[in-house]
């Protein structure tokens, strides 16, 4: 299956979270914080929405960070993914 957002939305795959510290303490399962990096799957088509015109930023494979407590999270074939808009991407991780 595949997923096409619309809009101004944008499908990720998070990153995991750190399950261990860099000193090699390994944190269990409820001290682990979400992580706030991932991969953009999926970018919607952007236009006019709620009378402004919106240019999607974004392109499929660019590491980005997100809003904390932002978006959807779903889960398809094995693998859980979260659906934002646009502006909830804080910045775009360059390598």
């Amino acid at each position: 299956m595949k997923i096409r957002p619309i809009f101004d939305r944008v499908v990720l795959l998070p990153k995991e979270a750190e399950k261990e510290t860099k000193s090699g303490i390994i944190l269990p399962t409820a001290a682990q914080e979400k992580s706030q990096i991932a991969t953009v799957v999926a970018v919607g088509e952007g236009g006019n929405i709620d009378g402004k015109e919106v240019k999607m930023q974004l392109q499929v494979g660019q590491e980005v960070l997100y809003t904390k407590y932002s978006g959807t999270e779903f889960s398809l074939d094995g693998k859980k993914y979260i659906v934002i808009k646009q502006t909830d991407v804080l910045a775009v991780l360059e390598k």
